[in-house]
């Protein structure tokens, strides 16, 4: 078998995918031990199926259908990723291409001193010595697409705040994938740490060179994420998350993120492209008084799928997680939203609450719903909750009475339905930005 070139009759585990990656580009020494160790483990393991009660609303058959190749380094100019560009964040920003950092594209003068934000290559020497500590050290590293990330990433986009470090701008981190001729798999990798008292805006993008909306068509692709975010003690990280790939790839995303004492988590993901994608959001809680803010929107119509998973493991006191995740889904789309929050006995007045808000734009649009809270603890304040539902005729009717047309009455209401995550968004461009892309898209449903 090719060591380029994976058949279609031949992805079935994902022992084969890893066959596809390509050579370290940034110090080898931390990286081929990783990737050796995780490589030993895939020969155990397979591709999800529905049989899987994780991936039941989720089939992956259509990845099977695929001949996959290894991710090319092409070349790529200033000018085909300008209009993604944040104006609030001129020059704070990292771009990796295919998975590797492209210094040439990236703009770091604008960071302060204490926050180091490039690939793992150039990684300070007193961090790079704790790297161990951090670096695919995250709990979940057995989830099968974690694993495959593990045994191929050739860079890794570090962000390291110390002790006190403040960045008042945000920070973009683009990872931007160019589809070849033929289909192929790409590995992004993103290891936040943000020591004690520091703060940190991050905007993670996952986008194409392919002009136009995310749906447009253009060769498939896998995009398999990672991204490990630590928060020590008092840190402050309020991370944007934005998936917009082509409408011919494959996503599938991992979030997991360590929050210590009294630090607070705020994650807005917005989840657009893709004709499939998967995002795993996990939280783990490992000192008191933490406070966790989740907040997501999908947007999705055609014969798009998005499956938004999130699990919050609170195992001390004093803590809050508030959680508001809604679905805009429009033709022969398909939603899941799948949330867990689970509170153990140690984690008393906790104060947990999570709500899933899902808006059929079409009758052939579908939603799968499994909000879920596992309580232990006795002196908790704690609620959850979804609801179904399409345009209410009466709204409708009422806009028309004020003279408006029932298109654009339409598109008031899943303006406004859609509005309450955005607004959360704390940077005004990428508000307007996602708010244009609801308004034109819903046209069309």
């Amino acid at each position: 078998m090719s060591l380029e070139t994976i058949t279609k009759n031949n992805v079935t585990s994902l022992a084969e995918l890893v066959k596809l990656r390509q050579p370290v580009v940034s110090d080898g020494a931390i990286l081929n031990p990783i990737r050796d160790r995780h490589q030993a483990r895939l020969d155990e393991l397979a591709l999800p199926t529905t049989r899987d009660e994780a991936w039941r609303f989720t089939d992956l058959s259509q990845l099977t259908q695929v001949e996959f190749t290894a991710a090319p380094s092409p070349e790529v100019e200033l000018q085909q990723i300008e209009i993604n560009l944040l104006r609030e964040a001129p020059e704070s920003r990292l771009v990796f291409i295919n998975g590797v950092y492209r210094d040439r594209l990236s703009n770091r003068q604008g960071l302060p001193e204490g926050l180091y934000a490039g690939n793992l290559g150039e990684l300070p020497p007193e961090q790079k010595a704790k790297l161990e500590n951090y670096l695919a050290k995250q709990p979940g590293q057995e989830d099968v697409f974690t694993a495959l990330n593990n045994a191929s990433f050739q860079d890794v986009a570090v962000i390291w705040l110390r002790r006190g470090t403040v960045l008042e701008t945000p920070l973009q981190l683009l990872f931007v994938s160019v589809p070849g001729e033929q289909a192929m798999l790409t590995q992004s990798r993103c290891l936040v740490v943000a020591e004690a008292n520091s703060h940190l805006t991050l905007v993670e993008e996952h986008l194409s060179t392919v002009e136009g909306c995310p749906d447009a068509q253009a060769v498939a692709y896998l995009n398999n994420a990672v991204s490990e975010i630590w928060l020590e003690d008092n840190a402050d990280v309020t991370h944007v998350r934005l998936q917009r790939d082509n409408g011919s790839a494959f996503h599938i995303g991992k979030t997991a993120v360590t929050q210590a004492r009294d630090s607070r988590y705020a994650c807005h993901t917005l989840n657009l492209g893709s004709q499939l994608s998967r995002h795993n959001l996990d939280v783990y809680q490992t000192g008191p008084g933490t406070e966790t803010t989740l907040n997501g929107l999908t947007l999705i119509g055609k014969a798009q799928t998005s499956d938004s998973h999130s699990t919050v493991i609170y195992d001390h006191p004093n803590s809050t997680v508030n959680q508001l995740h809604k679905c805009i889904v429009g033709d022969k789309g398909h939603a899941v939203f799948d949330g867990r929050i689970v509170v153990m006995k140690k984690a008393q007045l906790t104060n947990a609450n999570q709500l899933n808000r899902n808006l059929l734009l079409s009758p052939k649009a579908r939603v799968n719903t499994k909000p879920q809270l596992e309580i232990v603890a006795d002196n908790v304040k704690c609620s959850h909750g979804a609801t179904v539902s399409q345009l209410e005729a009466d709204e409708v009717f009422y806009l028309q009475s004020r003279g408006l047309d029932k298109t654009t009455s339409q598109n008031l209401l899943v303006d406004a339905f859609a509005a309450e995550i955005l607004q959360e968004i704390p940077i005004k461009s990428l508000q307007t930005a996602i708010a244009q892309c609801v308004a034109c898209r819903t046209i069309s449903y």
